[in-house]
């Protein structure tokens, strides 16, 4: 990713609290791994687009929300993958996104295949690499068949059990949905999409 003396530089900063106010801070990739472990999320939405063949778009997104006091982290965060945007997410949480499918397949992809999410995030990432690649290799996104075959896998994401027991001791395991906290705004994909960084390369 460029120079890694062009690349900024934290010093003193906690990262229990994330407290980085006007510091520079030099990522690394397992530190990356672990917050985006914690914070990050592999996201596909599909929505009704009556501009579209199919009627409907698929819209792919990395995103990493934090508090507005700790917005330099998802600063160095687009410093280091040269990408994607920061914007208010909502209220006073701030949002690093990329959605371009270029920058998620040469950067994002990459990074994540070399260095491993520990948790089940890691699922998520690997059926999320599973959809880009059907919509880079196959165009599955344009056509009917290929968007019914990324809702099928995109409804297994980003899922929670929750174990609760009746009143005889028996087990039972509900899914659901763990809220990704991403817009759904089409024209602010549009403005995120057009807001991309334009830089060539990033440090794996």
């Amino acid at each position: 990713m460029g120079n890694p003396q062009e690349r900024p530089v934290y010093q003193n900063w906690n990262p229990q609290r994330l407290y980085v106010r006007s510091l520079l801070m030099e990522l690394e990739s397992s530190w990356i791994v672990g917050f985006v472990d914690g914070e990050g999320c592999f996201h596909v939405s599909i929505n009704k687009h009556n501009e579209m063949s199919t009627g409907y778009q698929v819209l792919p997104e990395f995103t990493v929300v934090q508090h507005e006091r700790d917005v330099q982290v998802l600063y160095a965060l687009k410093s280091y993958f040269g990408c994607g945007v920061v914007r208010r997410n909502h209220g006073d949480r701030m949002a690093y996104r990329v959605r371009g499918l270029k920058h998620l397949m040469e950067r994002i992809v990459p990074f994540f295949e070399k260095h491993l999410l520990k948790t089940k995030k890691q699922i998520d990432f690997l059926k999320f690499r599973t959809i880009l690649l059907k919509m880079t290799n196959n165009s599955a996104h344009l056509n009917l068949e290929g968007i019914e075959e990324i809702r099928c896998i995109k409804e297994q994401m980003n899922k929670q059990t929750k174990i609760e027991s009746d009143s005889f001791g028996n087990r039972r395991d509900e899914s659901s949905e763990i809220p990704c906290r991403v817009s759904s705004d089409l024209h602010e994909w549009c403005n995120d999409l057009g807001a991309v960084s334009t830089r060539d390369s990033v440090k794996l």
